[in-house]
This record gives structure tokens, C-alpha cells and sequence, in this order.
């Protein structure tokens, strides 16, 4: 019995404080491959939360073709939805946009994402739309 009281609390410690979205001042880092849209390659991003409903930040993918579009740099805008749908701390779906520069040409994006964590600072993301990826996300 005592071994199980013991599991349930070192799960609780691991899992229980997990925040997928906490709003103004939250900071979350990602990095992982880029699956489909310019092309195969890494992505790596940093969003800043303003308020419980929006974030902004930036970020870079870099592709593994020698295209024009080769690398996309970019401003995003985030909107989370963890608030308004009543989802789960570990969980959030944020719908955006990216505006940059990709190669020698102007870039544009929109896309969905998800986050989930595991613990406090770890967690894993998908986004899809212009561009798809997915990864690891940090949370600072």
C-alpha cells in the first residue's frame, strides 16, 4: 500500500503541475522538424504571452533543399484557446499567423497548433497549415 501512495505522489508531483498556457508573461520555446510545406527541414519558434488570449513571437525554419524560400524567418501571432474551450492545464490549441521574410521573398503562414505537457517545463507541440511541424516545446 505504501508503494502505491508513493507512485500516486511522485505522479502527482510530475504530472500535476503542468501548465500548457498561462497567459501574460507565459514563455515558450520549440524546436522540431518541419513534416510538410516549403519543404522537410528544423523549425524552432519562441512565443511571449501579452494576455490569457494572445502571444507573440518569432522564429526560423530552415529547410534541407537548396530553394529561394531557403531559410523563413518570421514574426507570429498566437491566439489561445485553453480559456475559452475549458481545456486542461497540460493542454492548449492556439490558432496564428506567421509574417516573414523566406529567402529573398516575403512569407506568409496561418496555422493551428497544439501543446501538450508532461511535466512543468516539457511538453510536446503540433502545428499544421502553410507549414507543419512538430516537437518539443520548453516552458520557462
Amino acid at each position: 500500500m505504501k508503494k502505491i501512495f508513493a507512485l500516486a505522489a511522485i505522479n502527482f508531483c510530475v504530472f500535476g503541475f503542468s501548465q500548457a498556457w498561462t497567459g501574460a508573461g507565459d514563455q515558450k520555446a520549440q524546436a522540431g522538424i518541419n513534416a510538410w510545406g516549403l519543404g522537410t527541414g528544423i523549425a524552432a519558434s519562441y512565443d511571449y504571452g501579452l494576455n490569457s488570449l494572445i502571444s507573440v513571437g518569432g522564429g526560423a525554419n530552415v529547410y534541407f533543399n537548396e530553394d529561394e524560400d531557403n531559410p523563413f524567418i518570421f514574426g507570429r501571432v498566437g491566439f489561445h484557446l485553453q480559456e475559452t474551450l475549458a481545456l486542461p492545464p497540460e493542454l492548449d490549441i492556439y490558432p496564428g499567423a506567421n509574417v516573414g521574410v523566406a529567402g529573398r521573398n516575403f512569407g506568409l503562414g496561418v496555422y493551428i497548433g497544439a501543446r501538450y505537457f508532461f511535466t512543468e517545463n516539457w511538453g510536446a507541440f503540433v502545428e499544421a497549415g502553410n507549414n507543419g511541424s512538430f516537437g518539443v516545446s520548453y516552458s520557462f
